[in-house]
């Protein structure tokens, strides 16, 4: 099952389902980002829609994309706002969606089905304003050493997501190769309990 078939299944129970990765990068965001308001803020990986209404209240205007159909369908449910664009993209492919600029792009938990991060970078960095801010959320890969995937039930079982393991300094060296730096790093843990695995890596960079 691809990628895009995959989202459009989990879509139906994505909100309802136990899900302790999204729940926590859903507070990792809030943390990261609380302290800074926005113009444009173009969100990637936008799913059903669980930052989105409040990345809304950070800004003026907000482009949120994701490649699932049936995932935005519950989005705009969500956020039915004039000043929210919704937008079906591969962020895979160049970024040609949208000719605005942004002073905020995010991509939460998404990054983990792309292999070529250089890719997102790039585009990330042509989409911002000077000081713009690139957000990133990811499933740390120290839970992905241990086995931790983007999956979901069916009645056919589990359905298991194809996922990249991409390690911090991956992230940090390709973010430096597109003339990024790091602004802020942060790991987050199960019930705050810093002796455990993190299960959430949150950085913020700065163009």
């Amino acid at each position: 099952m691809s990628i895009e078939d995959a989202y459009n299944h989990w879509s139906a129970i994505y909100d309802s389902n136990e899900n302790k990765t999204r729940d926590l990068e859903a507070k990792a965001i809030r943390k990261m980002l609380s302290r800074f308001t926005f113009q444009n803020i173009l969100e990637i990986g936008c799913g059903t829609g669980k930052n989105t209404e409040w990345l809304n209240t950070k800004c003026k205007s907000l482009v949120a994309v994701d490649f699932s159909e049936k995932m935005l369908v519950k989005a705009k449910e969500k956020a039915p706002l004039q000043n929210v664009s919704f937008i079906q993209a591969d962020i895979a492919s160049d970024w040609k969606f949208s000719s605005q600029q942004f002073d905020l792009v995010t991509a939460s938990l998404v990054l983990e089905h792309v292999e070529d991060l250089s890719h997102i970078f790039k585009q990330a960095f042509q989409k911002l304003e000077n000081t713009g801010f690139f957000y990133i959320g990811e499933l740390h890969p120290f839970k992905q050493y241990q086995g931790s995937k983007a999956r979901f039930e069916t009645n056919k079982g589990v359905q298991v997501l194809e996922c990249y393991t991409h390690q911090i300094s991956e992230f940090i060296l390709t973010a430096l190769q597109n003339n990024f730096t790091l602004y802020h790093i942060e790991e987050f843990f199960d019930e705050a309990d810093e002796n455990s695995v993190p299960r959430i890596l949150s950085m913020l960079f700065k163009k």
